[in-house]
């Protein structure tokens, strides 16, 4: 089995006590109003810019803030308000499905538990992990492209996926 991290104890330290030295409080860049909103707009940034994502969601999630209002919204609408948004056609069909299945499967509510998360359409391991930490407080790390490749160049938390690189930064990030 691989090691978790090429780098020394100390220097791990080191590197996270910059990190909460430079941002003490981190969050995330996106808007949201609620964990429904905030799943929608994980979804939608999906190969696109967290600023075009918000510029799509304000006016949107004036019309349609909880999974019954997406769904009476309704798919072409929905392709209205985030057409500026790369891939709109195939988010906008996602969002409303995951949104249909919120509604049948969860009572509308945004469940606390991965499995559930991943099973929604458009919502794959990193989105359950924005999620998942963002509205529920769990310690988890939605490794993407940047992370990974970072996790991999310095030596942190190598691993040859991007699943490889969150369990060994999960074993190596200080409590």
């Amino acid at each position: 089995m691989a090691k978790a991290s090429r780098l020394k104890a100390q220097d791990i330290e080191e590197i996270f006590r910059r990190f909460a030295l430079a941002n003490p409080e981190p969050k995330g860049e996106l808007n949201s109003l609620n964990n429904f909103t905030l799943l929608v707009a994980v979804v939608l940034s999906a190969q696109a810019t967290d600023e075009g994502v918000n510029r799509a969601t304000k006016p949107l999630f004036a019309l349609a803030d909880t999974p019954e209002r997406m769904v009476v919204l309704g798919e072409e609408r929905l392709r209205d308000c985030i057409k500026t948004i790369g891939l709109y056609r195939a988010k906008a069909k996602n969002v409303i499905a995951l949104s249909q299945q919120l509604i049948e499967k969860h009572g509308g509510q945004v469940p606390e538990d991965r499995e559930a998360l991943e099973a929604l359409p458009g919502v794959g391991r990193k989105t359950a992990n924005v999620v998942l930490n963002a509205a529920f407080g769990h310690p988890t790390v939605a490794v993407d492209t940047h992370l990974f490749r970072l996790a991999n160049r310095i030596g942190l938390a190598p691993g040859k996926t991007p699943l490889d690189v969150e369990r060994n930064l999960l074993k190596v990030i200080p409590k």
